[in-house]
């Protein structure tokens, strides 16, 4: 490649000549919630239920979901002990959570469930949902439930070996009823 004669690259307003990383990205952090953590799960378990299921939902029910209900019960969840309920953090802020237990299915197909797991979308692609899965489940056996439709966290569980099972059930959302289907590995 020929450069033109009498060009110059731009300083973009830099003088010492070093080149600065552009977006550069703090790490995301995964670690077992505790029950200071509550709030912040809610917080997202919120925000990514009305990011993720936009249009899939009735929006009244997403807008009347509420952090300080949430966060009650997310105390209680991991005071409680049963379920085990990992963060992932990104500069101190919790942008993602997992859960996981022995299963809620009389019917279980494995004897583990990852019984949920939510990025917000701003952190999607990277890696915090895969640390996330990797903690509250590892490689093992196990099963999970997933909205009908949802393509994007549905493509995430079959890369992590997944698949569809055939078992479904509904949940209701407001004056709606969710259609969710099953996935084991």
């Amino acid at each position: 490649m020929t450069v033109p004669r009498g060009w110059k690259a731009p300083d973009h307003g830099r003088d010492d000549g070093a080149s600065q990383p552009m977006n550069e990205v703090s790490p995301i952090t995964v670690r077992r919630a505790t029950a200071a953590d509550a709030h912040g799960i809610a917080a997202v378990h919120v925000a990514a239920w009305r990011e993720a299921y936009a249009g899939r939902m009735p929006a009244a029910f997403l807008a009347s979901l509420d952090v300080e209900r949430r966060a009650r019960g997310w105390t209680r969840i991991v005071e409680q002990g049963e379920t085990a309920v990992f963060v992932a953090e990104r500069d101190g802020e919790i942008v993602g959570w997992a859960t996981a237990g022995s299963g809620r299915d009389e019917d279980a197909p494995r004897d583990r469930e990852l019984e949920g797991l939510y990025v917000l979308a701003r952190v999607y692609g990277s890696g915090a949902g895969q640390r996330l899965l990797d903690c509250a489940i590892g490689s093992a056996a196990a099963y999970l439930w997933v909205m009908d439709g949802n393509g994007r966290a549905e493509a995430f569980y079959r890369r992590n070996g997944f698949t569809r099972d055939g078992a479904t059930t509904t949940h209701p959302a407001g004056d709606a009823t969710i259609l969710a289907v099953r996935m084991i590995r």
